[in-house]
């Protein structure tokens, strides 16, 4: 019998990951992610699988971030009835991320509803709380190189991956084939989180290629960060940070504690974490030790003097503190949730300025904001953009077009086939092309949907 793998997501796009492994009358999904950016990759997240969710025997997670996990609960809710596989910190994380990921869409609904700028009447949220705490009752937690069934005759191996508390790269063995999926692969040079395992030996390699045609500069995030808080802070404006609410928001805690401690910005600067999902996030760090590089005191020092937003109320009491702050809140891409409303009250003033940091996905309004945009549409309006906008280009906790040709020529054995995946399209083909012409190995760029035989 043969084994196939079909991609359901991340194929010509950088989220939605849904790779569908089928041996005879058995299938496994590795990941399963919310499509994110332009509406017609956003209609994906409504349309049915083209496989019933009831004959999929069981899912692996190689992280918790929602373009990996956030579509378990439609998953559940159309009838998924087997396990979802992960490590312990991918546990722990989608059981804070999924039932935020519903709230977010529950209150951008309401909020539609009551202001009636949707197209859809009522707006419904793509699915709601009872919907993910359903979802995380599914979840199995397993420990790093320890390799288990999760379906008669499949072996399955999970290697750390760097990038995020919990991140894997998946070994899937069946019919006598390996096959090695990546996940989102951290950097060897990352300020917090650990360098990935070294990859195994595969006979096929998914492998994503989200920075395949970029190089991060040699600036470290501390160095690119300090001018931007020092500048709008000397204005006396507000920076208003989105963050990705998992890695991104640590990262820049951290990275804010150390400038304060070299007397770089003022110790008195205010800094606000609008995000309960990244509050409790930061809380895992210490739960996770083994998992990054940072010590309990840096933990504690890179919350000590920040204020935790938990309350809506809280949320948007911030309006009201006068002088220079700075205001970290979800998300990352501008897509959705608290960071919006800041959005809607800064943008507008010179003194102020929205700090992006990291991978803006084509379609998202960090996209328009990165790209220039004179206007951002929030809420049904247009605001007016005159902040200044500053990209920072080392926050990135992905690995680069070097860090992914530098994993790949660790794997022993060259694999048969390499499938590249999670990029745009000039970033996917461009790593395809440097695998073929410097790795000298067989690479493609599958189309979504497309059906590859494991040689």
């Amino acid at each position: 019998m043969t084994v196939t793998i079909q991609f359901l997501g991340g194929a010509g796009t950088v989220t939605g990951s849904k790779y569908l492994v089928r041996h005879g009358s058995q299938q496994l999904l590795v990941d399963c992610g919310l499509f994110q950016g332009y509406k017609a990759l956003r209609l994906r997240n409504r349309a049915p699988l083209p496989v019933a969710s009831a004959q999929i025997g069981a899912v692996v997670l190689t992280h918790a971030h929602l373009d990996h996990s956030g579509h378990l609960p439609l998953l559940v809710r159309e009838g998924f009835r087997g396990q979802v596989w992960c490590t312990h910190a991918t546990r722990d994380l989608c059981e804070i991320l999924l039932p935020d990921s519903a709230h977010l869409q529950e209150e951008d609904a309401a909020h539609a509803n009551r202001h009636g700028y949707s197209r859809h009447h009522p707006a419904l949220p793509l699915y709601t709380v009872a919907d993910a705490r359903k979802a995380l009752s599914h979840l199995r937690a397993q420990p790093f190189g320890q390799p288990w069934e999760p379906l008669p005759g499949w072996r399955v191996q999970l290697f750390r991956a760097g990038h995020i508390l919990g991140a894997a790269q998946v070994l899937v063995e069946v019919g006598g084939r390996r096959i090695l999926f990546s996940g989102d692969l951290g950097r060897a040079d990352d300020l917090m989180m650990r360098p990935p395992d070294p990859p195994p030996q595969a006979d096929a390699v998914v492998v994503e290629s989200t920075y395949g045609n970029r190089q991060h500069p040699d600036t470290d995030l501390i160095e690119e960060l300090a001018p931007l808080l020092a500048r709008v802070a000397a204005r006396g404006g507000t920076a208003v940070v989105p963050v990705f609410a998992v890695g991104r928001a640590q990262a820049l805690l951290h990275a804010i504690a150390q400038l304060k401690r070299q007397r770089r910005l003022p110790a008195a600067l205010p800094v606000y974490l609008d995000s309960p999902m990244a509050i409790h996030a930061t809380a895992l760090l210490e739960r996770h030790l083994e998992e990054h590089r940072l010590s309990l005191e840096a933990i504690h020092a890179m919350t000590r003097d920040v204020t935790a937003v938990m309350s809506p109320e809280d949320s948007q009491a911030i309006a009201h503190q006068r002088g220079p702050k700075v205001i970290l809140a979800g998300s990352g891409m501008a897509t959705g949730g608290r960071v919006l409303h800041h959005l809607k009250l800064y943008l507008g003033d010179r003194r102020h300025m929205v700090i992006l940091t990291g991978y803006q996905a084509p379609g998202t309004r960090g996209d328009a904001l990165q790209r220039g945009a004179a206007s951002l549409r929030i809420h049904g309006e247009d605001w007016p953009v005159r902040a200044e906008v500053a990209q920072l280009r080392s926050a990135s906790a992905h690995a680069d077009a070097e860090g992914l040709l530098a994993w790949q020529r660790t794997i022993p054995n060259p694999p048969r086939q390499t499938f590249v995946v999670h990029g745009e399209p000039d970033a996917a083909d461009a790593l395809r092309c440097r695998i073929e012409r410097e790795l000298k190995r067989t690479a493609l760029v599958p189309e979504h949907g497309a059906v590859w035989e494991v040689a």
